[in-house]
């Protein structure tokens, strides 16, 4: 069986800790699956990060600070720019290709998460063979992709092949969910008497949106995320300041605190305007049987079953009725169906099967006759 190497990001330190990055957790999440479906696995990341695989630093977190500055990350966005020319791509890619090559053998898999930001790794390493494996952004480069949600797929590659009407598929394009630790989410109860927003604070997200709804319907909004302060009876966020009546804003949570706020939550609120690749806080909610509002396009209409799960609105009166109506959806239901369809252990099997696929190319490829009915 071949090795995957998986290259993670230069800007964080592949634990738990960097909760608010969600591509940090998917790479923490990706080794402990694969490395659970019997695949060899090697990491390459910040020195100091916690996985279960064989772990093999490109770089620290001194050598971070000096290519990206003093930030704290908790109170702000991340400081990373997604250009391949910009020194800390350049040093963490040079460094993977180092450090991979040593290591692998011709075929293995070479994972990556930051599309064209980490093109050129693949072009230095042309014996291995690149695969894109946790889509949820825009700049992809190779044959082998695997997307977060259908929605996001259609939206990536329709305008890549000339728009609606002239996009073709690829046969070894596929759709994965991100996946979540189970063992991170506990059911609630939803007793809390508030609504909450986890994410962030920006206004692509729908902030404004879940404050104007929960002061129509008078239930107090805990707001928890980079990028908000509040100043003068106002959040201030993203260029913006909205009265903040009945908003409490908590910043950056931890693993523990937001399964809590999840599970004391009558709802949660997810109105991303833009297509949303996954959303995960709307299946991290399910997880804890917490319904969701969300907006009726990009991968909630995969992940929210609409009047099941949550619902997904058009209209702030909708909002608004879907907050008051929250409380009458079967939160037993709601977690039993996240954790079936998106936990560790259930999506392990999708990311085996794929790359299982990708093991045919070795021997008959696309015309590999299965003979069993796991195709």
């Amino acid at each position: 069986m071949r090795t995957l190497h998986v290259v993670a990001l230069p800007h964080t330190t592949t634990s738990k800790e960097f909760l608010p990055c969600a591509y940090t957790q998917k790479v923490l999440n990706f080794c402990a699956m694969m490395q659970q479906q019997g695949w060899n696995v090697n990491h390459y990341g910040t020195e100091g990060s916690e996985v279960c695989c064989p772990d093999f630093p490109i770089i620290t977190p001194t050598t971070q600070r000096m290519l990206l500055g003093e930030t704290d990350w908790r109170r702000t966005f991340f400081n990373i720019k997604w250009d391949a020319s910009l020194p800390i791509w350049r040093y963490h890619n040079s460094r993977a290709v180092k450090v991979v090559k040593a290591l692998s053998n011709p075929g293995d898999f070479l994972c990556l998460i930051a599309g064209t930001c980490q093109q050129p790794i693949a072009q230095a390493l042309p014996h291995l063979v690149p695969v894109e494996w946790g889509i949820g952004y825009a700049g992809v480069f190779s044959r082998f992709r695997v997307f977060e949600s259908y929605a996001w797929m259609h939206s990536v590659v329709s305008p890549l092949g000339g728009g609606a009407y002239q996009a073709n598929g690829n046969f070894y394009d596929t759709v994965i969910p991100n996946s979540f630790p189970a063992e991170d989410f506990s059911a609630g109860e939803g007793k809390g008497g508030y609504a909450l927003f986890v994410g962030r604070l920006i206004q692509r997200k729908g902030l404004h949106v879940a404050i104007e709804a929960c002061q129509r319907a008078g239930i107090l909004l805990k707001v928890a995320g980079q990028g908000g302060e509040m100043k003068d009876g106002e959040l201030h966020f993203d260029n913006m300041k909205v009265k903040a009546d009945g908003v409490e804003y908590l910043g950056t949570v931890d693993v523990n605190q937001r399964n809590a706020l999840m599970g004391g939550a009558i709802a949660t609120f997810v109105p991303t305007l833009y297509i949303e690749p996954f959303g995960g806080v709307a299946v991290e909610s399910q997880l804890c049987g917490t319904p969701v509002i969300t907006t009726d396009w990009g991968a909630f209409t995969e992940t929210v079953e609409d009047g099941v799960t949550g619902f997904r609105c058009h209209t702030l009166g909708e909002f608004v009725w879907a907050l008051r109506k929250a409380g009458t959806l079967d939160r037993e239901y709601i977690r039993s169906r996240a954790l079936r369809k998106y936990t560790l252990s259930s999506v392990a099997p999708l990311y085996d099967r794929y790359f299982q696929r990708l093991e045919d190319l070795k021997g008959a490829g696309w015309y590999t006759i299965k003979e069993t009915s796991e195709v």
